[in-house]
């Protein structure tokens, strides 16, 4: 009888033979996944039988990685900052890159935010998380991706405090908010018809706008001084070598304190502003 390190090796090596990068690791998730498991509980339990039932879970979903469908899609969820949220085809899959764009935010507490492409809602939900008093909005052009959102809020009890609603950047969205965040979409045209095949699993959309893949900054930007307290914050992440062309966007839209800042891997990642005039137009 199979044992589940057996199962495990062979099912490496087709992904291997496919492509896939780190077949190892996701073999190993994919199981533990398939198992019902979680933690650290497969280690211990390697050298047993492999149970038919989950034998023939993971069986589909290596072929589904096989076909470079990503982890998080063939199980559903994926890990960011210590919560699980749910995904679909119809969102990003939360990236640890943009855990950078928390952290960058954290020092001061925001009482209003905003969630521009909320996607997951995995930005706006760990900022309310991380802050019990405050309240957000997620706006996102994609009905699939906001009822996703709500799924998250729903799961993480954050319900009552994030309101999500659907708009293209600032189109629907009233008032104003202490704290301004996105990850629109920024791969250029070329990065796009670059980009390893797991991405034709998510929404293009959400992925890149076309062209130099600046449009996104230039329709945030130029709509943010309307809905920016006195003081307020904006932060973006942005994609590799755009942090000169974001950050002269954000000057030309009066913003102050402009930073650029770097993720664990110490790339370029976020352009932190804030605005310290107040009503900028």
């Amino acid at each position: 009888m199979t044992t589940r390190a057996e199962a495990i090796a062979l099912a490496a090596a087709r992904l291997a033979g496919a492509g896939v990068p780190e077949p190892e690791r996701d073999a190993r998730l994919l199981y533990r996944w398939a198992a019902g498991m979680e933690g650290a509980s497969l280690q211990g339990a390697l050298q047993d039988p492999a149970r038919a039932a989950e034998l023939a879970k993971f069986d589909r979903a290596i072929e589904a990685r096989e076909h470079r469908k990503p982890v998080s899609q063939i199980v559903g969820f994926r890990e960011f900052w210590g919560q699980r949220f749910s995904v679909s085809p119809a969102v990003l899959d939360p990236r640890p890159d943009s855990e950078a764009l928390i952290e960058a935010v954290l020092n001061a507490k925001s009482a209003r935010v905003l969630d521009l492409g909320t996607g997951s809602g995995c930005l706006l939900l760990t900022l309310l998380a991380e802050w019990p008093n405050a309240t957000g909005v997620g706006v996102d052009c994609s009905a699939a991706a906001l009822e996703v959102a709500g799924r998250n809020a729903e799961a993480l009890d954050l319900r009552a405090r994030a309101t999500f609603l659907q708009s293209d950047w600032f189109e629907a969205v009233e008032g104003e908010f202490d704290l301004i965040v996105a990850n629109p979409p920024y791969l250029s045209a070329q990065e796009l018809l670059d980009a390893p095949p797991e991405l034709a699993h998510e929404p293009e959309g959400a992925l890149s706008p076309g062209g130099d893949g600046l449009d996104a900054y230039r329709q945030i930007l130029a709509g943010v001084g309307r809905h920016l307290t006195a003081n307020g914050r904006i932060a973006l992440e942005i994609g590799a070598n755009q942090a000169a062309d974001v950050a002269a966007l954000a000057g030309k839209a009066s913003l102050d304190m402009i930073r650029i800042l770097q993720d664990l891997n110490g790339r370029d990642r976020v352009i932190l502003a804030e605005n310290k005039g107040k009503n900028r137009r």
